[in-house]
């Protein structure tokens, strides 16, 4: 019994070597999102990044989407972390009074900055998701988001 053991064992190894040689692992990339152009520094940036189209660009709603929050202050950038390849799209908010959510003037124009991944541009409603999607693969991978402002 003890000797049927090491053929598994020098597989073990063997695939182990293979890992440490090409470097291919199960843990994502990293994915860096710049944001420019925000017109001041008050309140906090609002980054989901999803790949469900069907939450897209309200991906709060998605329990797998990467989401973070940073200060206003530029130079604004977020990182995600162990990302798994695949298709995704970022949907960004200048939440100026760091209420949580976009503030609308007469229930449709946004009253905050917004920006979305591939520089999406907004036509009567946020972009779709094939709009903004882009690629992620085994690399780690840049993007800068333009922010824009309606009122």
């Amino acid at each position: 019994m003890r000797h049927g053991s090491r053929p598994l064992a020098a597989l073990t190894l063997a695939l182990a070597g293979t890992t440490l040689l090409t470097g291919a692992t199960n843990g994502g990339t990293t994915v860096t999102i710049t944001v420019t152009d925000l017109r001041n520094a008050k309140g906090v940036v609002r980054a989901c990044m999803t790949d469900n189209v069907k939450v897209f660009p309200k991906c709060r709603e998605d329990p797998k989407s990467f989401r973070a929050v940073v200060d206003a202050t530029a130079p604004v950038t977020f990182k995600f972390e162990h990302v798994p390849a695949g298709t995704y799209a970022i949907a960004l908010l200048h939440d100026e009074n760091n209420n949580g959510k976009a503030d609308r003037a007469l229930m449709m124009m946004p009253k905050e900055g917004y920006g979305f991944s591939r520089d999406a541009k907004v036509k009567m409603g946020p972009p779709s998701f094939a709009s903004a999607a882009f690629e992620v693969g085994s690399q780690p991978l840049s993007q800068t988001i333009r922010m824009r402002y309606m009122l």
